[in-house]
């Protein structure tokens, strides 16, 4: 046998079949160009942010800057700060401001249920109460948000349970006391700004609770027991050690309590009286017979304020928690 015949023969290169056509093309495009694929992934969700969103952001903001012919009722399309001069008055001053307590009323409420609610759930629920403890908090946003506020309307009535229950325990007075002060029409909750504060508290509470708990477990165990060790009081543990650490998530969950109380007109409107709030104001402009660019002005105010806060929520480190 010669030794030409025991050498091996050398292969020829294995050549992929083409997929060909404009889909292989395609595809060959984005093995070489991956940037182009991202690119176009991208693409739908960034023209909705940027058009739909953004765009109306902005389409908001001009409208704002234009005023209203006492006249005529037409829109003068014309730059002018009048309409934010409008907002000066006492009647549209009061408005913000009443907003903007009641948002920072519920946001402090929410925050101290939450915070003992959290600590629970962070320190002591293992298991199927872990489980359960986000079971309960997040099962009242399962149910329509409609629902919820039309079942609190019927609790704080007149005639609703929660009447019938401080009857019960001889506490009915309170009706007529303080908590009657801001009713309109009787000694309902359902119709006063006690009603509205409650109805609020009870459907942010979740927004509030998830990331303080969240914030509670990365505190570390052996910092509270070192602060116990080192003499230090609960009460003293709690203010110098745990609440410092907590407060990110504290301020996490403020950004969704205040920012969706300063918004929100339902509830005032199903449960309140018949002050105002912002979301009331810019929904009452609208139609031909309403205020364009007064609402316009209207609805930029909680997006100049809540500008301001999130920058505030930066600094304290509130992102981290989220």
């Amino acid at each position: 046998m010669s030794v030409q015949a025991t050498l091996p023969t050398r292969q020829a290169p294995a050549v992929l079949p083409s997929s060909g056509g404009m889909r292989g093309a395609l595809s060959d495009l984005f093995w070489r160009r991956p940037r182009v694929l991202l690119l176009l992934m991208l693409a739908p969700p960034l023209l909705w942010l940027g058009i739909v969103y953004i765009g109306s952001l902005i389409a908001l903001l001009l409208q704002s800057f234009f005023s209203i012919d006492e006249f005529s009722g037409l829109i003068n399309r014309q730059f002018t700060l009048k309409t934010y001069g409008d907002l000066l008055q006492a009647a549209n001053l009061d408005i913000i401001l009443r907003t903007v307590t009641m948002a920072a009323l519920v946001t402090l409420a929410s925050a101290a249920i939450a915070f003992p609610i959290a600590y629970y759930a962070a320190r002591y629920a293992r298991g199927r109460w872990k489980a359960l403890f986000y079971l309960a908090v997040m099962l009242p946003l399962w149910s329509s948000y409609l629902v919820k506020v039309y079942a609190w309307k019927l609790i704080l009535a007149k005639e609703g349970i929660l009447t019938w229950l401080l009857a019960k325990v001889h506490l009915g007075w309170l009706l007529d006391g303080w908590l009657a002060l801001p009713y309109v029409g009787g000694s309902s909750l359902s119709v006063s700004a006690t009603g509205t504060f409650i109805a609020f508290v009870y459907v942010w509470l979740p927004f509030m609770i998830l990331p303080v708990q969240a914030s509670l477990e990365r505190v570390p165990t052996n910092l509270i027991e070192a602060s116990s060790d080192l003499g230090a009081s609960p009460g003293q543990t709690f203010r110098n050690v745990l609440f410092p650490l907590a407060l990110p998530g504290i301020v996490a969950g403020s950004i969704f309590t205040f920012s969706l109380t300063l918004g929100d007109y339902i509830i005032p409107q199903i449960i309140g009286t018949s002050r105002l709030f912002i979301g009331q104001a810019v929904y009452a402009q609208q139609g031909t017979a309403g205020n364009i660019p007064l609402a316009a002005a209207f609805a930029v105010v909680p997006i100049v304020i809540m500008g301001f806060y999130l920058w505030g929520a930066k600094k304290l480190g509130a992102f981290d928690a989220l």
